[in-house]
């Protein structure tokens, strides 16, 4: 319904062929077959087992669980999240009134216009730039299932097989409420099952967030299949509809205005599809009127009605785990006194000042930020600042794509977690975005009321806002180098996954960027501190350092980095692909010639201003001044000045260890790559406390929260990407030529521990074994790579492989 790859074009001819389908179910139960470690489990069609109700199992370490359900009132903090990558919700989890709060990730408001205010800059309200927002709610009541006359209460999300289960207890017979989002048949799967004679009597309530009226169908000749669904047009043009079907294993089920009603059912099968028209394809003006959302809607509903539940589950299940069992992680034992607690508590019990170590939690967090991953970036648009999880339609910055930090830190991750795949979202969408990039570009950003101008009055390839939608547009403020930043992630990515098909669709963006460049630079004579002798450099005309500090300061470091990297990846690009050679010795001598930062003889930190003092905030939530140290490479430790390092060092002591989520994650980065574990560790665990009175931190459901003012705060999702990130940069980091074990091991993970599918840049896999602070064994794995040097300490190799290939070192006694 949503997506860069024509993939409903392919889900309605597999819709429009029941052979196909069903070629593809018995594909995915055979996959699932061939895994025989693969525990799956069973939705009972008429008995289904009794599972034990209780503390998690050591074989199910992986899951969030709660011996309560999530209010409504405050969903976003305690609500599990579940995702397809283009469908996502919040569940409540309530026996006699779950909820679900459900977002499509295209459902946008605003216009393709462009409105500069009268500074120049775009205009940032939903009118025009717009805002992500809600699609629906559905809420399930069970009549008699009240807190009351329930026990064993437990509602747990299961990471390793990627779904919502709740199970408790009434008149002695087991309850279960399965939930999750289906990939593969994109719908959301509701499931009540019991293991006895228990009955479910209810309604499911399907509500429009945008003054729709729901509508009812009562499947002729079945008193086994309802729906309700409702359609609308957003003051854009956008279309989107909802449909939810529920089908009965026994009883009756029917649909009046008022929803469906089923009653005397063994057990219940709810399914919810929606979405809109909208299309990257900017020809079709990003709205493809040949796209019925409804129709589509009621067709996956139905074609998932004719499957049963155990199939739809299992369906999941093996698509789910294709992606997120290509990474284990273990960093140490827990205690049984610490698996025993529910998660809310097991938090709050880690963050007191006699706590000891809890390795398994740290575990789930990341693999935490790799299920978000997987639920919120597959085949449809990016995840913004609060990825597919909504609970109203005014969400905290229109839950935009901000590229300053935001989307940059939300795919750092899927190269390094083992899901290079869910990068593919951000890839499509600067792709389809950059046309329209270009355009604004020219026609807007040398408004003379824009401060931030080319002063030369030229104009050449692209460049964003701060903030940007899915229609082309932007929002808040010009950003400059927000066109050289995105392009770091867009080559990393490559360097990760060497491929030139994929190199060759981003070089265009590349060498927009470099363009838009060129048009831009200013040169100036600046006076070398070390010889005293005047030179020309070229530094960035009028701009921010992110967001802090004079709007019009010339050569931020921030920029000079951003520009140095992005034409330093344009030139290798080129040379890769054997394109514009002529412009490349031009983007040379431009890089050669750019202003690069100096350490302050004032503060002793590297500058983030072209001048010795320091024009903002010595603990500003920005790393803006080190963005040549992470994610760059031009500064590294073991081949930059130790003059130049220690400014980066204190810098980085300057900003502090507190702060927002995203924030301390980036810092975390830092430390781990200047190889200082314990620095590192504290802000991992900074971002693990539990946010209370709308504090920083950690709420309930691990989702990371920010601080607004004293009595509010917003759900920001770039931490819980980017404390992952710091904690894989901790165990491994890497660049062109380089692999480094065990950089930055904590002594809270030092006992033993272990990580497999770590993505190397250069092209490689690392799966890494240590033990008692040392490196026990490292295989690597080439996934397009040929050559690179291991590191751990003084003990290195040189690595050659073929791709597919792999090698196993074994360091031994004294090897460090």
């Amino acid at each position: 319904m949503t997506s860069g790859r024509d993939r409903h074009t392919c889900l309605e001819k597999a819709l429009a062929d029941p052979m196909d389908r069903r070629r593809f179910l018995k594909m995915t139960g055979a996959m699932a077959a061939m895994l025989p470690w693969l525990t799956l489990p069973r939705f009972a069609e008429s008995q289904p087992v009794d599972r034990p109700i209780g503390p998690m199992p050591a074989a199910a370490r992986q899951s969030l669980w709660y011996g309560t359900p999530a209010p409504e009132s405050n969903l976003l903090r305690e609500g599990l999240p579940i995702g397809n990558g283009r469908l996502g919700a919040l569940v409540g989890g309530d026996p006699s009134s779950n909820v679900l709060y459900v977002t499509d990730a295209s459902m946008w408001l605003g216009k393709r216009d462009v409105v500069l205010g009268d500074d120049g800059q775009f205009d940032y309200t939903t009118e025009h730039f717009g805002s992500l927002v809600m699609l629906a709610t559905l809420h399930l009541s069970v009549e008699g299932h009240e807190a009351a006359r329930i026990t064993d209460y437990r509602r747990e999300l299961d990471l390793g097989q990627g779904y919502v289960r709740v199970s408790y207890r009434k008149d002695g017979i087991a309850y279960t409420c399965e939930v999750f989002a289906s990939h593969p048949d994109d719908l959301i799967v509701i499931h009540l099952s019991q293991s006895g004679a228990g009955r479910y009597n209810g309604s499911v309530q399907l509500r429009g967030m945008h003054g729709e009226t729901s509508q009812a169908a009562t499947l002729q000749g079945s008193s086994g299949t309802a729906s309700s669904h409702f359609e609308g047009v957003l003051e854009n043009g956008l279309r989107y509809a909802t449909n939810v079907t529920a089908v009965a294993e026994s009883g009756t089920v029917h649909a009046d205005a008022n929803g469906i009603h089923f009653a005397d059912c063994s057990a219940l099968t709810v399914l919810l599809c929606g979405g809109t028209n909208y299309s990257p394809d900017l020809a079709r003006n990003t709205m493809d009127a040949s796209v019925d959302p409804l129709k589509l809607s009621i067709q996956k509903t139905q074609a998932a009605a004719t499957q049963s539940p155990t199939m739809l589950l299992r369906t999941h299940i093996a698509d789910y785990r294709s992606l997120f069992d290509t990474m284990r992680v273990d960093l140490g034992a827990s205690t049984k006194a610490q698996r025993k607690m529910d998660t809310w508590t097991r938090l709050q019990a880690r963050a007191t000042a006699v706590a000891a170590v809890d390795p398994e939690l740290e575990a789930s967090y990341l693999q935490y930020g790799r299920y978000l991953t997987i639920a919120g970036s597959r085949d449809s648009l990016p995840t913004g600042l609060q990825g597919l999880w909504l609970n109203s339609n005014t969400s905290p910055w229109m839950a935009d794509y901000h590229n300053d930090i935001n989307i940059q830190m939300n795919y750092w991750l899927p190269d390094r977690a083992g899901l290079p795949s869910c990068f593919e979202p951000f890839t499509d969408y600067c792709l389809s975005q950059v046309e329209t990039w270009t355009a604004v570009t020219h026609q807007h950003f040398n408004d003379p009321r824009n401060g931030y101008r080319n002063s030369s009055g030229k104009i050449a390839g692209w460049t964003v806002g701060i903030s940007t939608n899915i229609y082309g547009g932007g929002g808040w403020r010009w950003h400059p180098a927000g066109n050289a930043w995105l392009c770091n992630n867009l080559w990393q990515h490559y360097q990760y996954n060497p491929d030139r098909a994929y190199l060759a669709r981003i070089y265009p963006l590349l060498k927009g960027a470099c363009e838009f460049w060129e048009s831009r630079l200013l040169s100036v004579s600046v006076t070398d501190p070390a010889t005293g002798l005047v030179r020309e450099v070229l530094i960035d005309d009028a701009d921010w350092s992110p967001e802090q500090g004079p709007t019009d300061a010339k050569g931020n470091t921030y920029s000079q980095e951003l520009v140095w990297d992005l034409f330093n990846n344009y030139r290798q690009a080129g040379s890769l692909l054997r394109k514009d050679p002529e412009y490349a010795a031009t983007i040379a001598q431009l890089q050669a010639r750019l202003y690069l930062p100096q350490v302050s003889p004032k503060t002793g930190w590297l500058e983030e201003w072209m001048t010795p003092d320091n024009l903002g905030e010595p603990e500003h939530r920005h790393l803006s001044p080190l963005i040549g140290f992470f994610p760059g490479d031009r500064i590294t430790t073991d081949g930059s000045p130790p003059a130049l390092i220690d400014g980066v060092t204190r810098l980085l002591e300057a900003r502090g260890t507190g702060g927002y989520g995203w924030a301390c994650a980036w810092r975390a980065i830092c430390w781990a790559r200047l190889g200082d574990a314990e620095k590192a560790y504290r802000l991992i665990l900074t971002n693990l406390s539990p946010s209370k009175n709308h504090s920083n931190g950690t709420a309930q459901n691990f989702f990371d929260m920010y601080a607004l003012d004293a009595s509010t705060d917003a759900f920001q999702i770039d931490a819980n990407f980017g404390t992952p990130v710091a904690m894989l940069e901790m165990l491994m980091s890497s660049r062109p030529g380089l692999i480094e074990l065990l950089p930055a091991l904590p002594k809270a993970w030092a006992t033993s521990g272990s990580v497999t599918g770590m993505g190397a840049r250069g092209g490689f896999r690392v799966d890494l074994a240590w033990s008692q602070g040392k490196v026990a064994s490292v295989t690597i794995h080439s996934a397009g790579g040929s050559r690179t040097r291991l590191r751990w300490g003084l003990w290195a190799r040189e690595i050659a492989l073929q791709p597919g290939k792999s090698v196993t070192f074994t360091p031994g006694p004294g090897e460090t």
